[in-house]
């Protein structure tokens, strides 16, 4: 996978990092912090900064003790979040260690090594995008329900022309009596 980019989500304005396959058929989005998604922002955009940040340190102390960032892998999605490894080689012996997905990627675009999802996060991920997507579908045809319903109960002669507005964004084509 590589980043295809950071961006932030338009409901929550919490940043996020797209990884995407060399295809561009397949993507995952990561809800990462702020810090992180300035970390990765300013390597992506080729940004050197006075002093070094947290993962331009690390990536120095990796590479002052003789060793290499072989590559990264998010490991797992449990309970919405995501779980990661990195792999680094010291001596010739790997060693993995736990991380967060963030710091990994920002290692990652650092040290300009692989960056690999298990197969069972992408589709732990489509599941959670599709449960989603029917939970909102859900929440949206409730909407429309209780808006026909209180439009069905009222004398539509009696409703103020401020409520018309409300009413009518409300509706969906599904909800009217006969299809076109």
């Amino acid at each position: 996978m590589t980043v295809g980019g950071v961006t932030l989500d338009p409901l929550t304005k919490t940043p996020i990092v797209v990884l995407k396959d060399e295809k561009d058929e397949v993507t995952l989005p990561i809800w990462i912090g702020l810090l992180e998604a300035t970390s990765m922002a300013t390597e992506i955009e080729g940004v050197k900064m006075a002093r070094p940040m947290t993962h331009d340190l690390l990536k120095r102390i990796v590479e002052e003790l003789g060793a290499t960032v072989e590559r990264i892998i998010v490991t797992d999605l449990r309970d919405n979040t995501f779980y990661a490894s990195i792999d680094i080689a010291v001596a010739g012996r790997r060693h993995t260690l736990d991380s967060r997905p963030s710091d990994a990627i920002s290692l990652a675009l650092r040290s300009h090594c692989p960056i690999f999802v298990a197969r069972a996060v992408i589709e732990a991920s489509r599941a959670n995008d599709a449960e989603a997507e029917e939970a909102r579908e859900a929440a949206l045809e409730a909407e429309a329900d209780a808006a026909v319903e209180a439009a069905a109960t009222h004398d539509l002669s009696e409703v103020a022309p401020e409520e018309w507005g409300e009413i009518l964004e409300k509706l969906a084509p599904s909800d009217f009596k006969y299809k076109m």
